[in-house]
């Protein structure tokens, strides 16, 4: 079952564009026509979707701006961005449409996973007095449970950091990695739970400093996990770094994987059987394309 999602133009309006998905059940031979999990028919943005399997049907999350109307222009009913699920089948049909939160950041990037105890989703968080902390949320008994802060950041700011978080999980294990500068003081971070994400150990500190977040996030075994971010180094570029951390929360030593010329990267970072892959953007002549790295898990922390 193969599912691919993109986005397409609404109006002329630079923000107004919706997410299509498309489903296909023999290997990408054939595709359903695309359909849009969102039915608002609103000129506005639809994006930073999420998606996970749900039996023979694919579940979404994504970033919904149908209550956002237009701001620029005073208009008295517009609100923020919100998160947004449903369940599409394969035949198109649309259930389980949900608001999950009323207000959250306006473009940061959300993630699912699935463990032992159901899909769980991280997102950033929006509050009224502009507090923008990552929330976790769970499914169960048939809906998206309140979204709750996975720690007490606090990182005030006005605008969107577009700097989302990651989660990863394995059966009992859930990982989720994030970004924060609160007090000016940027800073990645990681949290680990050994129960299906019903709770949490406390975060440990990944990378601080030169930190621009963008993380990623993989397990590697039952006992660890990979994180990776980028820095801004002194030679003007960005740096792909990657740590791993225990179970226990033992981070080791920091490896710089890669590098780009791009002001602004995201990586992304999956496991592959017995590797990690990562891929971002740069620039290679006067183009830009998808670089791509593979990273042994074997002997990682002895490296």
């Amino acid at each position: 079952h193969w599912v691919a999602h993109w986005l397409s133009k609404s109006a002329a309006d630079d923000y107004a564009y919706d997410v299509l998905v498309a489903q296909s059940t023999d290997g990408g031979k054939t595709w359903e026509a695309p359909v849009r999990p969102h039915t608002d028919g609103t000129p506005t943005e639809h994006g930073f979707v999420s998606i996970y399997p749900k039996g023979t049907s694919t579940a979404l999350l994504w970033l919904d701006g149908r209550q956002t109307g237009d701001e620029a222009s005073g208009d008295s009913a517009a609100r923020g961005m919100t998160l947004r699920a449903a369940v599409i089948d394969s035949k198109g049909n649309r259930s389980l449409e949900q608001q999950v939160d009323g207000l959250v950041c306006d473009c940061c990037q959300t993630d699912v996973a699935v463990s032992s105890k159901g899909p769980i989703a991280v997102y950033r968080n929006r509050a009224v007095e502009e507090i923008r902390d990552i929330y976790v949320t769970r499914f169960a008994d048939g809906e998206w449970q309140a979204g709750a802060p996975i720690a007490d950041d606090g990182w005030y700011i006005t605008g969107c950091p577009v700097n989302g978080p990651a989660i990863d999980a394995d059966g009992d294990l859930v990982a989720i990695a994030w970004f924060s500068a609160a007090n000016d003081r940027p800073v990645v971070r990681a949290v680990i739970s050994t129960n299906g994400g019903r709770t949490f150990r406390e975060p440990v500190e990944i990378a601080t400093t030169r930190s621009s977040g963008h993380v990623g996030i993989a397990i590697v075994d039952r006992l660890s996990v990979v994180i990776s971010w980028v820095e801004s180094d002194k030679r003007g570029t960005n740096a792909i770094n990657i740590r791993g951390l225990t179970v226990g929360g033992i981070a080791g030593p920091v490896e710089t994987v890669g590098r780009s010329t791009l002001l602004r990267i995201y990586p992304q970072l999956a496991r592959s059987n017995d590797k990690l892959i990562l891929a971002w953007t740069d620039e290679v002549g006067e183009a830009v394309e998808v670089v791509s790295i593979e990273v042994p898990i074997l002997g990682f922390y002895e490296r």
